[in-house]
């Protein structure tokens, strides 16, 4: 039977309780100075790791657009503009781009930002991202020529090199000071100095509990555009936002409704129908690309590294079971069928989406995989209990696997065991895994050039270490593709591909809610940012 998350009757009662009291650690949040404008804010999690180029968690790539500047930034419609850059040149053969500093730009410790932080920047950044890593194995030299000029030469035409130094997506690309770049990329970088509209506070970081920004006085805003997303003009109307870690949902719910808080990220969908009814919060949901759920295999072992038994129980999934699970019945929070690519994005197609919404028959999913060598090999599917999407996701999926005949070890733990397990190159048995559940934001499915999951270059891909030479072909062809129409027909090619292949399961499209008082304005466009956001 397919499990559905439920609000506990103890937390619905303490959010409908009026007079809600503050506990101690919401009354007393900060330091902010008397007169000061605070916002304050609950992530979706902890900030566990500072540095943007070591992780891909969207809550460090939040703190990332904070603390540091983008030579480009993205818009709502996608296309990309100069942010710290005051433009570009492209020479007529297209293999050499130089790009112009804009007059202003300071870090936060007061230094100015030249040609030569870009550069170190981007060679540290461009050895952990993937669209990174496919931009320097293109590029044969990249210099500063002077402090407000930087000369990408490359080895062939890449006109997507704005999109890759201004990727909204895990890992953006953060300009720090050169000696700040010159870290390893593998090692963390802990002293947060950027060039973004916000400093981050070392010393009132408390680990688990509470992170501190303040506006960044001489930061320099475009004078001209029209913000959105990442692009234009990024003002600050906020002295110091207060992210408040609060794990407990009820306790969360509780503060914003009483005010003690201005904006929580990521409310369960539970919450939602509560808020909307007292009048004092907006809900919206403000990033239409969401989440897209994800069933990862490990192609080192069997049975996932047969092709066969991968395609024999691709008809098991049902994507609606799964998005149900995660937010219920309301399909304003959820989208299927999905593909390769985020629905409503320009690389969206619809090729073999039928192979997803055919009847859904158990006996012959269940033949479909006995005849293709299953020989009753044991999977074990990491499920991480404390991520209430992940969490109905690896419920449905193993109760899908259990009903086709698969022999399923559940291992149910916590999110951060998930994410060191699944590095584990071991035996499943030994130590390792053979399929876990995760999303992905719409913005790093948007298309093949930010796409990790369906990266095909085996020990020096993502988890799970896929050989498909195939997807890569494509990939290198759609990068250098001239113009949209030819990428559209590429993408198509792709999601062919992939469903042949079948480098995950796609799960389906969370659309997910945020919720603010209603004294807040100004939200954007796509992921939280705290630029252009204002009280009334």
């Amino acid at each position: 039977m397919l499990k559905r998350r439920t609000l506990l009757a103890t937390s619905a009662a303490a959010l409908a309780a009026p007079g809600i009291a503050a506990t101690p650690a919401l009354a007393a949040p900060g330091a902010a100075a008397p007169g000061k404008r605070v916002l304050k804010f609950i992530p979706q999690s902890d900030l566990a790791v500072l540095d943007p180029c070591w992780t891909t968690a969207y809550v460090t790539r939040n703190h990332g657009f904070m603390v540091f500047d983008t030579l480009y930034g993205q818009a709502s419609d996608y296309k990309m503009s100069p942010q710290m850059a005051a433009g570009h040149d492209v020479s007529a053969d297209g293999k050499t781009w130089t790009i112009t500093l804009r007059d202003g730009l300071l870090f936060h410790d007061g230094s100015k930002v030249l040609a030569k932080d870009c550069v170190m920047s981007i060679q540290r950044w461009g050895k952990r991202d993937s669209f990174g890593q496919t931009l320097m194995a293109a590029t044969d030299e990249l210099s500063a020529k002077d402090d407000k000029t930087l000369v990408f030469r490359l080895k062939r035409p890449f006109p997507l090199l704005p999109d890759a130094l201004g990727k909204t997506g895990s890992m953006m690309c953060p300009i720090m000071p050169e000696r700040l770049a010159k870290t390893d990329p593998f090692t963390q970088i802990t002293e947060m100095v950027g060039s973004g509209p916000y400093r981050f506070i070392a010393n009132e970081h408390v680990p688990g509990s509470l992170i501190v920004y303040e506006r960044f006085e001489k930061y320099q805003p475009l004078k001209t555009g029209t913000p959105s997303f990442t692009a234009g003009p990024k003002i600050v109307h906020f002295d110091r936002v207060e992210w408040h870690v609060i794990p407990d949902a009820a306790t969360a719910g509780a503060a914003l409704q009483a005010g003690e808080m201005d904006w929580w990220e990521q409310p369960p969908s539970d919450y939602l129908p509560l808020f909307k009814r007292g009048g004092k919060l907006s809900v919206s949901i403000q990033d239409p690309t969401g989440l897209i759920g994800c069933m990862r295999p490990n192609f080192l072992y069997p049975p996932f590294d047969n092709v066969a038994f991968r395609r024999a129980l691709l008809p098991a999934i049902n994507q609606t079971d799964y998005m149900t699970a995660a937010a219920g019945t309301d399909p304003s929070l959820w989208h299927v069928p999905v593909g390769v690519f985020c629905p409503g994005t320009p690389m969206a197609n619809d090729v073999d989406l039928n192979l997803l919404t055919g009847a859904h028959d158990p006996d012959a999913v269940k033949k479909a995989i006995q005849a293709s060598g299953y020989k009753g090999e044991k999977v074990v599917a990491l499920v991480a209990t404390d991520q209430p999407a992940i969490k109905a996701a690896g419920e449905v999926g193993v109760a899908m696997m259990q009903s086709v005949g698969i022999n399923v070890d559940d291992v149910e733990t916590d999110w951060g065991t998930v994410v060191q397990r699944r590095t584990s190159k071991a035996a499943p048995d030994k130590g390792g895994w053979n399929v876990f559940f995760t999303y992905w934001s719409g913005m790093d499915m948007f298309n093949p050039a930010v796409d990790t999951s369906i990266r095909g270059n085996g020990p020096n891909g993502w988890l799970g270490w896929l050989e498909a030479p195939k997807l890569e072909q494509l990939r290198d062809a759609w990068i250098q593709a001239p113009d949209v129409p030819t990428q559209q027909k590429i993408a198509r090619e792709i999601q062919a591909a992939f469903f042949d292949i079948l480098p995950y399961y796609p799960l389906g499209q969370l659309l997910q809610p945020t919720a603010y008082s209603k004294s807040i304005t100004g939200i954007p466009f796509g992921f939280v940012q705290f630029w252009n956001v204002k009280r009334a």
